[in-house]
């Protein structure tokens, strides 16, 4: 009889094998590092920078054997650290070679990286077991990368993990925060009201019984800090200084970079102006809460043929109000007559309003299985990837590229993107420091209504009236409370939270009349909202950032075959209460529409309002595309010059001195290297008439490497020279 134990390993093993004739080292890599990511801490900017090393790791490792590409961080000086490169032997299989470097520069970097996880011990097993499966030697641990192409691997991760140290997000120091600290006590969700709020325009702590996180991991501590306040710190890929704006507060900088200015203030002196903005975003959450009843009976069709296809995004506050629709939900999409690739029409597909909503706000949430919103457009990229109809020609043009070099060109550019979206989101968040709408709509009650001077609990910062969502609790309400001391207080209809949900498995809250000093976001009770400030969303301009990069990636704005689509099975998919109620498929014609679904679904989860939401697709509009420009340049480089007429030296083998015919004329500095890259001598040559000579009689014999570098650090040239 096969042991268990055996039998999953034989399997296993037999898989790696399969994905391996299906997939490129690279991806194996990256669908280990999103396993990482979904059994770690669930940090969306720590990840997003994961995600972005790893795909350098890849891309270095790869371009450093190619003919035709640079690398990124390899013999380059990036943000002012240096990762040198010297001469060394050209692999005889330069296929072999790349996957061999890419698979021990992303090995070491994941041991590295993950080290502290709370899921570090399946982890390293998980990694471990690739690298076996590959056939590779993990305890080759040597650096020196004359001697092949697992050591050039551990190099380049050496190099990455160096330049991680010294980045600015406080790795060494487990990215705590070193100054950021709120200036609102904590609202501890569980309780009713906001009583304690000092400041409903910044961002409050949120106090538990027990927090956990998205990845499900239990912290001890039930007040979590901010995540990443000071992130705007962190070098960057593509952003440029001059596109920053530095503040300060209490004596330290925030570096904000493509400054959106501030949100719509609240204010509680009047009514009017920008805080009736405010009032109104946050109403709209409100709202649409009361959209995630599954006994409404409301049917939509949420194929391409009806969402989607959104012509003009609103560019001022008051056009917010056009935009988004407050009490159906949703936006001005107009959909799509035909699919573009069958020629034929989408086919409609009817589910409950409700059920759609509410797997919209947990699909999007952190991705499917916790991978955090970078990780999860990495797993679409990796989708699209596996569709038979995509063509991996770059911008959808030219040859096609082998899967190595499409995943490691993809990679480089999607991780670069959702780094940079992450340094400027998260600086946007220390520096504005915006409230949450857990936050907004509890305090605003606490103030009373807005809306009429002559009804009871009228101040000029409560929250506005809405008949039929937000009204008073009149006398003989049932919510008045025992001694009817409610009465006068403000009600929603809305989703009525997690303490009426006896079971998950075959329960749901409903919808229903609740005091607003009770409204919970659409989430767990042990999270509720995410441990930083609202405003920028993440994830809409993670999600528009990526839907550009992968539009011009391929070339084409539509998924494969014109459709994407992720199944959700009935009463399996929801987490937190029993849900959907029938089996639905979520569906987009493009990347876009994708992106503005997952900007929609924060609203309909209780975590962001419009006003959170539409600056951030801006941003990820300029983002993704500068982003990609900029990976673009290392995919090309100019041929060393190898003509006689460009470059020459003669006599090669010589005894003692060789003639050098170069077109220059002046000092040059040469730097000349043995075979295993210990370097021999650095001098200039003098070039006049195009010509230098270069005397080698204090060498012993043996093979070694002329090379000359401008002063940026580019090759000049490089020639291997025999002294006899």
């Amino acid at each position: 009889m096969i042991r268990k134990s055996t039998l999953i390993l034989f399997f296993s093993v037999a898989a790696i094998g399969l994905l391996r004739a299906q997939h490129s080292v690279a991806r194996l890599w990256n669908e280990r590092l999103l396993d990482g990511i979904r059994t770690d801490l669930a940090r969306p900017t720590v990840h997003a920078r994961n995600l972005f090393h790893t795909s350098v790791a890849m891309y270095d490792a790869w371009a450093v054997y190619s003919p035709n590409a640079e690398p990124y961080l390899l013999g380059k000086t990036v943000h002012g650290f240096s990762c040198a490169l010297k001469p060394f032997p050209a692999p005889a299989d330069v296929k072999a070679a790349q996957d061999e470097a890419v698979s021990f520069a992303v090995y070491r970097l994941l041991k590295h990286r993950f080290e502290n996880s709370p899921g570090k011990e399946n982890f390293y097993k998980e990694i471990d077991f690739l690298m076996d499966s590959l056939g590779y030697d993990k305890s080759n641990t040597s650096a020196n990368y004359f001697c092949g192409p697992a050591e050039m691997g551990n190099y380049i991760a050496r190099c990455v993990i160096a330049y991680g140290l010294q980045d600015g997000a406080n790795e060494a120091g487990e990215y705590a925060n070193l100054y950021y600290e709120p200036v609102n006590p904590p609202l501890y969700v569980a309780a009713p009201g906001n009583p304690d709020f000092v400041d409903l325009n910044r961002w409050q702590p949120l106090g538990f019984a027990q927090f956990i996180d998205q990845s499900g991991n239990v912290f001890e501590n039930r007040i979590p800090p901010f995540v990443s306040p000071e992130w705007g710190r962190v070098l960057p890929f593509s952003l440029k200084e001059s596109e920053a704006n530095v503040y300060q507060r209490d004596g330290h900088d925030y570096w904000v970079y493509h400054d959106p200015g501030p949100p719509p203030y609240f204010d509680t002196t009047k009514t009017g102006g920008p805080s009736e903005e405010y009032k109104w975003n946050h109403s709209v959450v409100a709202i649409w809460s009361s959209l995630l009843d599954t006994k409404d009976g409301e049917m939509i069709d949420i194929s391409p043929a009806s969402i989607g296809n959104i012509q003009e995004y609103p560019t001022t506050l008051e056009k917010y109000h056009d935009f988004y629709n407050l009490f159906e939900g949703g936006d001005p999409g107009i959909g799509y007559d035909n699919n573009p690739k069958t020629g034929l029409p989408y086919v409609p597909q009817l589910v409950h309003r409700a059920d759609y909503y509410r797997v919209l706000a947990e699909f999007w949430a952190d991705g499917p299985n916790s991978e955090t919103p970078p990780g999860h457009w990495f797993t679409i990229l990796n989708y699209v990837n596996d569709q038979p109809s995509l063509e991996k020609r770059w911008r959808g043009e030219g040859p096609v590229l082998d899967n190595l070099e499409w995943d490691v060109k993809t990679y480089f550019a999607l991780g670069g993107a959702m780094h940079d979206v992450a340094v400027t989101v998260w600086g946007i968040k220390g520096w504005y420091d915006s409230a949450r709408p857990v936050t907004a709509i509890r305090g605003m009650a606490e103030y009373g209504q807005s809306s009429d001077p002559d009804l009871p609990g009228y101040h000029p910062g409560g929250i506005p009236l809405v008949p039929g969502y937000v009204e008073l609790i009149n006398p003989g309400d049932p919510l008045q409370g025992p001694n009817g001391e409610n009465i006068g207080q403000i009600k929603l209809w809305a989703w009525k939270g997690p303490f009426y949900i006896p079971d998950p498995e075959h329960d749901v809250a409903g919808v229903g009349w609740i005091r607003a000093a009770g409204w919970w976001p659409y989430q767990r009770p042990t999270f509720v909202s995410p441990p930083f400030a609202g405003y920028v969303s993440g994830h809409s301009t993670y999600s528009r950032a990526a839907a550009e990069v992968l539009t011009a990636i391929t070339g084409d704005p539509y998924f494969p075959g014109g459709m994407g689509q992720f199944f959700c099975k009935q009463n399996q998919f929801l987490v937190f209460e029993d849900g959907p109620s029938q089996d639905l498929t979520l569906q987009w014609a493009t990347y876009r529409d994708a992106a503005d679904q997952c900007s929609l679904s924060r609203i309909y989860g209780g975590i962001h309002p419009p006003m959170d939401d539409m600056p951030g697709r801006f941003l990820g509009m300029e983002i993704g595309p500068e982003a990609l420009e900029f990976a673009e340049q290392y995919f090309h480089k100019d041929p060393l010059p190898t003509d006689v007429a460009v470059f020459s030296l003669f006599p090669n083998p010589t005894l003692s001195c060789i003639q050098i015919e170069y077109p220059y004329e002046g000092a040059l500095p040469v730097s000349i290297f043995m075979m295993d890259g210990r370097q021999v001598a650095s001098l200039e040559l003098n070039f006049a008439d195009n010509r230098a000579f270069l005397d080698l009689s204090n060498l012993h014999s043996g093979v070694y490497f002329i090379v000359s570098e401008d002063a940026n650090g580019q090759r000049r040239f490089s020639r291997k020279v025999i002294r006899l």
